[in-house]
């Protein structure tokens, strides 16, 4: 199996930049499009989790849009063969000093890389 193709490491970099924007500017339309629309698809959160995009997409409807910047640290992309992925990266939030995890498995689709699985938790203060 081929690790880190450039151009597939490239796609994959680049749809999660995509998806770091979309979620510190609130744009839930862009988060929803990068998940796959399955019931399939997991999101373990920080104090949810949610199965199938129908309860992802609720989820993020109702939270709060404020409080969303971050800074990423020690984020890792693998990409394996040309069809799947993993990004995981840790981050912190202002005025919060507790150090959050962000762990993604990413599939290319027919129509794009998509977020199958997703896990977040932070680490006790």
């Amino acid at each position: 199996m081929d690790i880190n193709l450039p151009e597939v490491h490239a796609e994959v970099c680049a749809a999660f930049d995509r998806y770091e924007h979309a979620l510190v500017n609130n744009q839930v339309e862009v988060l929803d499009e990068l998940f796959w629309p399955s019931a399939h698809t997991v999101r373990y959160g920080a104090g949810e989790n949610l199965y199938g995009i129908a309860e992802i997409r609720a989820f993020r409807l109702a939270r709060p849009s404020v409080g969303l910047a971050r800074s990423l640290m020690r984020t890792v992309i693998t990409t394996y063969g040309r069809d799947s992925a993993t990004a995981m990266t840790e981050f912190l939030r202002a005025g919060n000093p507790r150090i959050g995890r962000q762990s993604q498995t990413w599939i290319r689709l027919p129509e794009g890389w998509r977020v199958v699985a997703a896990h977040v938790s932070l680490l006790a203060g």
